[in-house]
């Protein structure tokens, strides 16, 4: 880790893709009141970020002040370097993790400035490189879930991708919440979706999941599309089916009673500690595709939009003391 006041960070100086990322010398952030100083131990990447008006500007609508030259990757854990006012809740030297808020600069970088508020403790079945994989992928999933959902113990999931980055976490918690489990995957990934706790997997390829599910209490969608509109017609009256894709369109439902999401996860500590809670009770673990430096940031952009993956692609940034 750099001990100057400068540091090596992917960044930006114009809105775009992946072909805008940087590998260069950038300024070491200060913390504000309110913050700290994180070094960064590990970043996840998630696809479509750059596409986001968040990540180029200060709202999330994108009506709000250009941010560029901006650093990407929002799921961070590191070790906090240095307190900013008014922080009494943690330490210097404690190992902790979260998701950024997508209008700040990212953790791809040696050092990002975070809000206290939105870190929890490090799980400690984890190591960094596995944490970063968490916080966005599984609070997407416990928000929905739970949140937007109310799933209870015993009800019917559907989870409509579920070998993705956050389809991985809602089958996961979904079991771990008492649930029974229908996930939509490639031939590929049955058996890794099965081992998540599916109860039953669907070949998205070859079978219509409407042939071999009905009654669903909630419908987790991180697909989209038809398939989305599909859904509908495996709720059970009253039933809730949540998007992370887009909103979706009650005149799809020939029921009245049932009810449809769309939400953006928000940084939540609450919400963090208990997924943390499951990953050391060993309910919940997160999929890790594979492990990047930071210098290839670029080149781990350009392979979210072209492989087929499992879990998240995460970067390793850095070891030793902050």
């Amino acid at each position: 880790m750099s001990t100057t006041n400068t540091m090596r960070a992917v960044r930006a100086h114009e809105r775009g893709g992946p072909e805008q990322l940087t590998y260069e010398s950038a300024p070491r952030p200060e913390p504000a009141p309110g913050e700290v100083l994180l070094a960064v131990r590990a970043a996840s990447i998630t696809s479509g970020e750059l596409d986001w008006d968040a990540s180029w500007t200060d709202r999330l609508d994108g009506s709000g002040r250009d941010r560029t030259p901006v650093v990407p990757s929002h799921e961070v854990s590191g070790v906090v370097a240095a307190l900013g006012p008014g922080v009494t809740e943690l330490s210097v030297g404690d190992e902790v993790y979260g998701l950024i808020p997508f209008t700040r600069d990212g953790a791809a970088a040696e050092y990002v400035a975070v809000p206290a508020d939105v870190l929890a403790a490090k799980p400690t079945r984890l190591d960094h490189d596995s944490a970063a994989a968490v916080p966005l992928a599984a609070l997407t999933a416990w928000q929905g879930l739970v949140g937007h959902a109310a799933l209870a113990s015993g009800q019917q999931v559907l989870v409509q991708g579920g070998a993705g980055g956050v389809g991985s976490f809602a089958v996961q918690i979904a079991k771990a919440l008492g649930a029974r489990v229908t996930a939509t995957a490639l031939p590929q990934d049955r058996e890794f979706v099965t081992r998540l706790g599916a109860d039953r997997v669907v070949d998205y390829s070859t079978e219509r999941f409407e042939d071999q599910v009905a009654d669903v209490d909630v419908v987790f969608d991180a697909v989209g599309g038809e398939t989305q509109s599909r859904s509908w017609a495996v709720l059970r009256p009253g039933g809730t089916l949540v998007s992370i894709v887009r909103p979706p369109d009650p005149g799809a439902s020939t029921d009245a009673t049932a009810r449809g999401v769309f939400f953006v996860v928000e940084p939540d500590r609450a919400g963090l500690e208990a997924v943390t809670g499951l990953i050391d009770d060993g309910q919940l673990a997160p999929a890790v595709d594979r492990v990047v430096p930071l210098a290839e940031t670029r080149a781990a952009y350009e392979a979210l939009a072209k492989e087929h993956r499992r879990g998240k692609i995460v970067l390793h940034v850095g070891d030793g003391a902050p």
